[in-house]
């Protein structure tokens, strides 16, 4: 680092200099004009100590700045990610060393030497510090690593990011985009193979995670083969040991995909387990993809909802229609006039259709004390004032009631439930809605399944979104004109599938916990992850049906495997939350207990912990993704055999050079200490010299 020191002025001019000058040589000169008994040369010396003294002294009077300017040269920063998931492993090409190639590029860091900061990470799922050649990581995030770095490395002299993957992501958005956002080079080393193993594979199932006893639910399987022409998948349905549904697809290319319909039936109560696999065949790279677990919770109730209106419309006629097309249940549509002749401890939900539950006092204490799910549907007769205050997981601030006509834009990474790809697609190409106009805000918690699309601009704004309130789950559809959706798609389609799945989903997932059990204990969700945190929530109610934290709850997990976990849960606001952590692969039931005063209560449950098996759905490398990251940010792709070149290629990079900055800085020229020194010094000289020569 260099440092330059120089004197500048504040407010005032630096003509003030030789006016300091002058008034330090005639103060010195008042004082020794007269003649004193010390030598000639002895007195030149005094006069020019005391004239530098005062110059001194009425220079630091004008406040005068001194601007320090420092150089700091920053040396440019090459990060090294490497890939550490399964993929790299199980997929690799003849001849490739795992072990030797982590070696290899852990020498980039002596070969470039001390010009070059050198930084090594490695990542699966998380971004972590130095390389590894342990290659177990069971996802992979590539976009995260990317945004990890670009953001730990921020505002510095990032020189170039060395990324040796094998392309395969099976987390995070497309890392292409995420490295737009990282202004440097990148040197790509294409791990893995591009030839495609002979595999048969699940790559997906799309199923609804709730079904009511005796009905047939539907089940979508993706099943995928390569380099398996003229292989059968014989793909099969396993319940309690016991083969419910098996069928055979012919393979008829080397890159094969079908998806294969499922019809199950819900024939017990309770959360059913169903394990879908497909048959291996000969010499096939792996068969841990071959199989699946998904859990279906089948409930055992005819659910009767309230549909709650101000004034005829022609929306209400459609969703009663479309959500009784389920058999299991039954709307009921009143005026809100006709409140008192109904009996509201009859019904599991309440549809508020531009109506508010504060407009009867006897309905909003029921809503409130009973935690009964409702579902507000918003027009242009809404009180939007009121239903501001009803719920939290909407906000709108509208000056009037204005209507604006808004499209629905499905959101891909909604998660409360499924809706097929073609009810989706369908959606986002239905007429509008109205909603009325003003600025919407979401609540952090609340989960959007539909967002509005005004024109061709795609809003944040939600259309339909769903929120959890202390235990009641809130639906909020913030248009009117449902009719007009199933007007067009029996226009176009000639059925209403989409608007009935729509409608009958939501319900489905509202009503799914309308139980009013006084203690309730459920997992976050019934399947999680290998090595993802298990969360367990649990509830207790009074009397007064009011949530209450007051007692401890503990809950005893045990294994399949006959391994007992013992928990406590935390208090979370008003309810009970547990992360009992990561817990091994394998089903667990679960009982709860606590006591409320002299009363005990015990919730029973079961959930399953899931191998990952996302690092063996992929065998072929994607060497064109890798491509194009070195393309578009000026780097270069390379195989492994070539990394003792990649030295060479960063230090004649001219984009890779150390960069200098300035770093200026000003103070006042009175903080300087030795200046007080040097003055000190001059006047102490002065009295010296005086009193040597005999001087006052």
């Amino acid at each position: 680092m260099q440092l330059l020191l120089s004197v500048t002025w504040g407010s005032v001019s630096g003509w003030w200099t030789p006016v300091c000058l002058l008034l330090g040589l005639l103060y010195a000169w008042l004082m020794y004009r007269q003649p004193v008994n010390v030598g000639k040369s002895i007195r030149y010396g005094l006069f020019a100590l005391r004239a530098i003294a005062v110059f001194i002294l009425s220079f630091l009077l004008i406040a005068p700045l001194v601007r320090s300017v420092a150089y700091n040269p920053q040396k440019p920063v090459v990060l090294i990610a490497q890939d550490n998931s399964q993929s790299i492993n199980n997929f690799k090409p003849a001849g490739f060393n795992s072990q030797q190639f982590v070696a290899d590029l852990s020498k980039l860091k002596q070969q470039l030497g001390d010009k070059y900061d050198v930084r090594e990470f490695n990542f699966s799922r998380d971004l972590k510090d130095s390389l590894s050649d342990k290659f177990n990581g069971k996802q992979t995030n590539i976009s995260s690593a990317i945004h990890q770095l670009n953001e730990r490395f921020v505002n510095q002299n990032i020189g170039a990011l060395v990324l040796a993957t094998d392309g395969l992501f099976n987390q995070g958005s497309d890392p292409r985009y995420e490295a737009k956002n990282l202004k440097t080079s990148i040197y790509t080393i294409a791990l893995g193979d591009t030839v495609t193993k002979r595999d048969l594979l699940i790559d997906n199932i799309n199923y609804n995670k709730a079904a009511y006893l005796g009905d047939d639910f539907a089940v979508e399987v993706l099943a995928e083969a390569y380099q398996a022409k003229g292989e059968n998948i014989r793909l099969s349905v396993i319940e309690d040991g016991k083969q419910v549904f098996s069928q055979t697809s012919q393979v008829t290319s080397d890159n094969f995909k079908k998806v294969i319909p499922l019809k199950l039936n819900a024939d017990k109560k309770g959360v059913r387990k169903f394990t879908i696999s497909i048959a291996p065949v000969k010499n096939e790279i792996s068969v841990q993809n071959n199989t699946e677990t998904i859990y279906v919770e089948v409930l055992d109730a005819k659910q009767k909802i309230l549909l709650l209106y101000d004034g005829p419309h022609p929306d209400i006629s459609v969703i009663k229609q479309s959500i009784e097309t389920n058999k299991n249940y039954e709307v009921k549509s009143s005026l809100l006039s006709d409140l008192p002749k109904l009996k509201l401890s009859d019904y599991s939900m309440v549809i508020l259709y531009q109506a508010a539950s504060g407009s009867s006092g006897e309905l909003q204490s029921f809503i409130t004390k009973s935690k009964i799910p409702v579902w507000y549907i918003l027009g242009g007769q809404s009180d939007l004032q009121q239903f501001d205050n009803e719920q939290k997981g909407v906000q709108i601030s509208a000056n009037q009631q204005q209507m604006q006509e808004v499209f629905a834009n499905p959101v891909s990474e909604f998660s409360l439930f499924t809706l097929s790809d073609s009810t989706r697609d369908k959606l986002s190409k239905f007429p509008p809605l109205m909603a009325p106009f003003g600025d919407y805000r979401s609540s952090g918690t609340n989960q959007l399944l539909l967002k509005q699309k005004i024109g061709e601009v795609a809003t944040p704004y939600p259309l339909l979104s769903f929120s959890d309130e202390n235990g009641r789950r809130v639906a909020v559809l913030t248009g009117e004109g449902l009719w007009r959706w199933a007007l067009a798609e029996y226009q176009t389609y000639g059925n209403h599938h989409a608007l009935e799945e729509l409608l009958g989903q939501t319900v489905q997932y509202l009503t799914a916990n309308s139980n009013r059990q006084r203690f309730r204990v459920y997992p976050a969700k019934n399947v999680f992850d290998e090595g993802e945190n298990v969360l367990i929530n649990a509830e207790l109610y009074n009397e007064a049906l009011e949530l209450v934290n007051t007692p401890d709850v503990k809950i005893d997990l045990k294994s399949d495997s006959g391994k007992s976990y013992s928990f406590l849960f935390t208090r979370n606001g008003q309810s009970y939350q547990l992360d009992a952590g990561t817990l091994p692969v394998g089903e667990y039931s679960y009982t709860a207990t606590t006591q409320l005063g002299t009363q005990p209560f015990t919730a029973k449950g079961q959930l399953t912990v899931k191998p990952l098996n996302l690092e063996t759905r992929q065998s072929a490398a994607d060497h064109h993704l890798l491509a194009d990251l070195a393309k578009q940010s000026g780097g270069q792709m390379l195989y492994p055999s070539q990394i003792n070149q990649l030295a060479d290629l960063i230090r004649k990079n001219d984009n890779i050079k150390t960069v200098v900055y300035e770093d200026k800085h000003y103070s006042d020229l009175v903080d300087l200490k030795w200046i007080f020194v040097v003055i000190l010094a001059l006047l102490s000289v002065e009295w010296f010299l005086r009193k040597r020569e005999g001087e006052v």
